[in-house]
Order: C-alpha cells, then sequence, then structure tokens
C-alpha cells in the first residue's frame, strides 16, 4: 500500500514541482531556498500521505504546505533582521501577517500567477551568469523535477558531479542577487536565446547522446519537448520559442525510425517513413505556422524547423526538396555563421547537385580548428567519396570518424562503414 502511495507521491512530484518551487521562489527571492522549503512540503506529504490517504487536489497540498513553510521562513528571517524589508518583496507575505491562514483563500483569485511564476523560473534558472552545465542540471532539476541521480545518469557523469554543479549554481545565483523576474526590453532577447539554448542543449543530448552505449536517450529528448511547450504557452508572442517547439517535435517524430531492431543507427534515407510519429509532425508543422505567423524575419530555431519541415512533407529522399534545404542553410549560415551549418548545406547541395558538388563545399571547411574534433565531418567527406566511386578515400575518412566519434553506436556504425568499402 506504501508503495503505491511512494509512487504516487513521485509521479505528484515530477507534474507539480516547478510550480511549487516558482511559487516560493517568488516569495522568498532565493531558488536555493524556495527548493529548500518545496523540499520539506514533499517530506511532509511523504509523513501524511501514506496513512491520510493523497489528497484529492495533491498539487494544491503540495502548494499550501510550501507556501506555508515559505512564511515561516520569512517571519524567522524578519524576526532576526528586526525589518520589514526582508518580507516587503511579495505582497502575499505582508498579507499572511495579518491573515496567517491566506493560502487557501488566495489560492483560486492568484492562480493566473503561476505561469508567471514558472516564467521567471525558467529565465532565472537558465541565466548567463552560470556555466553552461550547471543551467543544464539546474533546469532538469527545478522544471523537470528530475532526481540528480536522473540528470547524472542522463549524461553518464558521476552524480557527485551533478550535485556539486546544482549547489554551485544555487549559490551563484544568491550570491549574484540574480532578480526572479522576467527579464524586459533588450535584456529579454538575450536572455531568451540561453533559455532556448538550455532547452536545445537538452534535447540534443537526448536526441544523439554524445558518449555512452545507446545512440539515443528518448526521456530528455522528451523532457526538452516537455519544458518548450510549457514555455510557449507562457511566451506565446516569442516566435522563435515556437521555431525550438517545431524544430524538437519535428525532429523528434523520426525517433522510432534512427535505429534497428538492435539499436544500431539508421540515417535519415535509409529509414522506414511510415515508422514516424505524423501525430508529432502535425504538431510540430502547427508550431511552425505559430512561429511563421508572428514574424516575417524568422530566426534560427525557425530556420531550422523549415528545414525538418521539408523532411517531414517529403514521402521519399528523393521527393525532398533539396534545393530549399539548400537555400534555407544558405539563410541560417548568414544569421549564425558556423561550420557546422555549411557543412549540412553541403549534404542538401550534394543531393541537389550531386555529390562532387557537396564535396567541393566540404573539402573547403577541412582546415577549420572548431571541426578538428567532429567525426560528422569525415564520415560526410567519405559518404560523398563512396558516391564518387573513391572507396579507398572513403574508407580512410569513416575510419578516422570512428576514431573521434565518442558514442559506441556512432563508433560502430562508422567502423561498419569503413569495412564496407573494402568489398568494393
Amino acid at each position: 500500500m506504501h508503495s503505491a502511495t511512494h509512487q504516487a507521491i513521485a509521479a505528484v512530484w515530477r507534474i507539480e514541482s516547478a510550480k511549487v518551487v516558482a511559487v516560493v521562489a517568488r516569495m522568498v527571492r532565493d531558488v536555493g531556498v524556495a527548493e529548500e522549503l518545496a523540499q520539506d512540503a514533499l517530506v511532509s506529504a511523504l509523513e501524511h500521505w501514506p496513512t491520510e490517504g493523497v489528497p484529492r487536489n495533491a498539487g494544491a497540498w503540495l502548494m499550501t504546505a510550501a507556501k506555508r513553510r515559505a512564511l515561516d521562513h520569512l517571519r524567522h528571517q524578519k524576526m532576526q533582521a528586526e525589518k520589514h524589508e526582508e518580507i516587503g518583496h511579495d505582497l502575499e507575505a505582508q498579507e499572511a501577517l495579518i491573515v496567517p491562514d491566506f493560502v487557501d483563500a488566495l489560492d483560486a483569485a492568484r492562480q493566473d500567477d503561476i505561469g508567471d511564476d514558472l516564467l521567471r523560473l525558467i529565465f532565472t534558472a537558465c541565466h548567463p551568469v552560470l556555466s553552461t552545465e550547471a543551467r543544464v542540471a539546474l533546469t532538469l532539476k527545478l522544471l523537470g523535477g528530475l532526481t540528480t541521480g536522473e540528470i547524472a545518469r542522463a549524461f553518464l557523469v558521476p552524480e557527485p558531479t551533478i550535485a556539486q554543479r546544482i549547489v554551485r549554481a544555487k549559490k551563484t545565483l544568491s550570491e549574484a542577487k540574480v532578480p526572479f523576474e522576467v527579464p524586459r526590453g533588450e535584456q529579454l532577447g538575450e536572455r531568451l536565446a540561453s533559455v532556448l539554448e538550455v532547452i536545445y542543449l537538452v534535447f540534443n543530448e537526448g536526441y544523439t547522446a554524445t558518449s555512452g552505449e545507446d545512440w539515443m536517450r528518448p526521456s530528455l529528448a522528451q523532457e526538452a519537448i516537455r519544458l518548450g511547450r510549457i514555455l510557449a504557452e507562457l511566451a506565446s508572442n516569442e516566435p522563435e520559442v515556437h521555431g525550438l517547439v517545431a524544430l524538437m517535435e519535428l525532429q523528434a517524430s523520426r525517433m522510432n525510425a534512427r535505429t534497428d531492431a538492435k539499436g544500431r543507427p539508421v540515417l535519415l534515407a535509409d529509414q522506414d517513413r511510415g515508422r514516424w510519429d505524423h501525430l508529432l509532425i502535425r504538431r510540430g508543422l502547427h508550431a511552425l505556422e505559430r512561429a511563421e505567423a508572428l514574424t516575417h524575419t524568422p530566426g534560427p530555431y525557425q530556420l531550422q524547423a523549415a528545414i525538418a519541415a521539408c523532411h517531414a512533407r517529403a514521402g521519399s529522399v528523393d521527393a525532398t526538396d533539396w534545393r530549399r534545404i539548400a537555400a534555407l542553410y544558405a539563410q541560417l549560415a548568414l544569421l549564425q555563421p558556423s561550420p557546422v551549418v555549411h557543412l549540412n548545406r553541403a549534404v542538401a547541395v550534394s543531393m541537389a547537385d550531386g555529390p562532387a558538388a557537396g564535396l567541393a563545399i566540404v573539402d573547403t571547411l577541412m582546415q577549420e580548428k572548431s571541426l578538428t574534433a567532429y567525426h560528422w565531418l569525415p564520415s560526410v567527406r567519405g559518404d560523398l567519396l563512396a558516391k564518387l566511386g573513391r572507396h579507398a578515400e572513403a574508407r580512410a575518412e569513416f575510419m578516422r570518424a570512428a576514431a573521434m566519434a565518442n558514442n559506441e553506436r556512432e563508433k560502430e556504425f562508422l567502423s561498419r562503414r569503413a569495412s564496407e568499402m573494402t568489398t568494393r
């Protein structure tokens, strides 16, 4: 019986924890303290629910318990410092000194604030004052409701390392006195870019794992999509948010077809498109339409989503509009000059104009320092050389790519491609 209750508590916590932390953080103005108080509420649930039963509105129970702890914390601070400023940040906290049981009365009236609080929490967890690794870990902990162990396993990092990142991140936010707010004006664009970067980093690690034995980690990709959808509803007027959601959903639609029965990678050209998730495709195309309706000057995520849409709409590799894809990559390169973008454009050009045209572009990238350890550069070059019948050169490139790859599945795939060249 208790086991079933604990499972229910875990499920409720995964769904509700971000909202609870967000609301409490607005009250106490400290993300670290807010998470501790929310955890206290979780401990209280673990103590009461096994004997009293899971409440009908479990989320509200946790929120109430956490708010009351926040009020106790604020009262304690006030008594210690003997000044009202410590609780003057939040109207609810001031009201609580007069109406101690204000929580239940305000819950119904202030539900709209939950969205604002979540948005504040997202921007705080992804603040540029933190390193990229810290932003990712803190976002998954606070907004994803993942445990430290789950985050560590997802990124194949020791659990103490993730725990230290999270502790340091909360300490950095506190010491830097990062305001718990949604940035305005010019700051919004910069800070939103940081939020989108974190979500897309999480997605990419799930879509194509950088290391380990599995090529994909679907749970991470799904978590990123969930965070993206939340952000899209909270910041519904931001086209790049919808662009990112479209990109993730369209890419994720192919996940079922990206591995074979043995878990080995299956490249786009060889995938069974009947296994693509057409519900995700429809959702992704709808998100792209929302982005396009908001702006005539697409940003990087919207452009990448438009490229993914070309694949999603095509019934086969040959039916794909490769010229449009090449043009979209050229447009993307103007916004985000990157050798990786040019490498992707080379693939599209090779499909539109032949492998020799693509190889000419790839050869210009061979001296790029940023691609020195990027195994997909020799992999793409090997594929183009193979199509041109230059099998010995292709084998050398595939072997070089396999030596660079950290993911075991990619290493096996590239080694297999190299061995195929010896039989021709």
